[in-house]
């Protein structure tokens, strides 16, 4: 079945109402006709199978006919820090990501990054990668969608490390934990997996330098491998945050 995402002043407690893109979606794509289903979500606090009443242009309305559980999110957060990657492969990122189940994406501009950092183009680029992400999570039947922020500074990043349980640097030389150590330390630490946020940082195609280790380590964070073998720059954050998910339980583990 269908999902929706709307504003929560667009869920009230008798009628959801989607309007824009996702209108034309259910009327011209879908082909729906009152009286069929869908789910609508308002990303934060509730969400409904609803009843389609009425069809417009751009505004479809439809009556709430069961109030859902929120039980798809993963009781721990995990955020993906992804330094900014060649083309279009950040897009893949947070489409997989979202898929997975991280709940934030942010990107860095690194030492090693390669891709030319426009600020003007910025706010293009954020409506795009948000556009994706809640594509993804309507697909992945996600209760929210996963928030992407604006590019930082490594510096800003760095800074933002405190505010996470635990903060994980992907590095390939390093010969220290792998990350299921890294990450079974970090959860029995803080008790147990639930609301815990952990920072899961993974560097551009030419990986971190010696230097941005150092800052890393001098910050918080804790470096670990996947592996033995080396993963390119878009595969290794979904499969950080599967491997995470795993061992909190949220995937069978």
């Amino acid at each position: 079945m269908q999902r929706y995402f709307v504003p929560p002043a667009q869920l009230t407690d008798g009628e959801a109402i989607v309007t824009g893109d996702d209108a034309h979606h259910i009327a011209t794509v879908m082909r729906a006709r009152v009286g069929d289903s869908m789910i609508v979500s308002d990303g934060t606090s509730r969400e409904a199978l609803a009843v389609i009443a009425e069809l417009g242009k751009g505004r479809v309305t439809a009556k709430v006919a069961e109030w859902l559980p929120m039980n798809a999110e993963p009781a721990i957060r995990v955020t993906i820090a992804q330094s900014l990657p060649k083309g279009d492969k950040m897009e893949t990122i947070i489409q997989k990501g979202t898929e997975v189940g991280a709940v934030r994406f942010v990107p860095f501009l690194s030492e090693r990054t390669v891709v030319q950092y426009d600020a003007k183009k910025e706010a293009k680029r954020l409506e795009r990668w948000g556009k994706i992400a809640k594509e993804a999570a309507e697909q992945a039947h996600r209760n929210r969608v996963p928030a992407v922020d604006a590019p930082r500074s490594w510096k800003e990043l760095l800074q933002s490390v405190r505010e996470a349980d635990a903060a994980l640097f992907c590095y390939e030389k390093e010969q220290g934990s792998m990350l299921k150590e890294a990450v079974q330390r970090a959860i029995a630490s803080h008790g147990g997996a639930d609301g815990m946020n952990i920072l899961l940082i993974v560097g551009p195609e030419g990986g971190f330098s010696e230097r941005e280790a150092e800052e890393a380590e001098a910050a918080g964070c804790v470096p670990v491998r996947l592996g033995a073998r080396i993963m390119r720059t878009e595969t290794a954050g979904v499969v950080g945050l599967t491997c995470l998910l795993y061992e909190a339980g949220e995937m069978g583990g």
